[in-house]
């Protein structure tokens, strides 16, 4: 049965200090949720803007003393202006359609996924998956989540896992053929993650974690309007 508390009643579980998987010369710390509760979408939703994210079964949050670069980052759909690097991505991948598969473990996916983090995780444990763990990293028995796929003419480019608490579309993993970089399928993913959650009536896209300056989360930010979580709240940043 789902569990239905209030966020603030929920016990949470400290991994303690850490290495940083962000940054090298800082310990990280994360706050899990009581692994015996088994959460419903709706309390899925309100720790969302609570900055928690989902890995696997668990929902958890940085919780790393002295240090707040970790900041969840939002995009409210229905404001979301596409720049001119966004329409040049949609026009140079014109060819492109989302197509929902729903929920299921598929070999062309996890082969898909094995190329994806040998070319760009190696060495970083990611690599040595086998499909039992890939399919324990990205999905929970209690979560509703979509393998939503990208396909060009039939052809599979890449898949945007992403789970749906009725409220918002979360981005949990997108991976796509390393070969088709020059494509920018990770930003064609998010500009198709947001159509998504618009026709289905969502307010907002969950992005997970961005680091300022940290180039590899950069294209986040990209996008805007956008909010990132502050211990103020979330804070809307508009275009430069």
């Amino acid at each position: 049965m789902s569990e239905s508390r209030p966020a603030r009643d929920i016990r949470l579980f400290g991994t303690g200090l850490r290495p940083c998987p962000y940054l090298d010369d800082r310990l990280s710390n994360f706050d899990f949720v009581d692994p015996r509760l088994r959460p419903s979408a709706a309390l899925y939703d309100e720790l969302l803007a609570r900055g928690f994210r989902r890995g696997g079964e668990n929902l958890y949050r940085t919780a790393c003393p002295g240090c707040q670069a970790c900041r969840s980052l939002r995009l409210p759909v229905n404001s979301f202006v596409p720049r001119r690097r966004h329409r040049r991505c949609r026009r140079d991948n014109a060819d492109v359609r989302l197509v929902n598969v729903g929920w299921r473990l598929d070999p062309a996916h996890f082969d898909l996924y094995s190329r994806y983090v040998r070319a760009r995780h190696p060495g970083g444990g990611m690599d040595e998956a086998d499909p039992d763990l890939y399919w324990q990293y990205l999905t929970a028995s209690w979560c509703p989540t979509d393998f939503l796929e990208l396909r060009e003419n039939g052809r599979l480019l890449g898949v945007a896992v992403t789970d749906d608490t009725g409220g918002a579309l979360s981005a949990v993993y997108t991976f796509f053929d390393p070969a088709e970089t020059a494509r920018g399928l990770g930003t064609l993913a998010i500009l198709l993650q947001i159509e998504e959650a618009r026709r289905r009536g969502r307010n907002w896209l969950y992005l997970g974690y961005w680091i300022e300056g940290a180039a590899r989360m950069d294209y986040k930010a990209g996008f805007f309007p956008h909010e990132r979580l502050s211990r103020n709240g979330w804070e809307r940043v508009s275009a430069p």
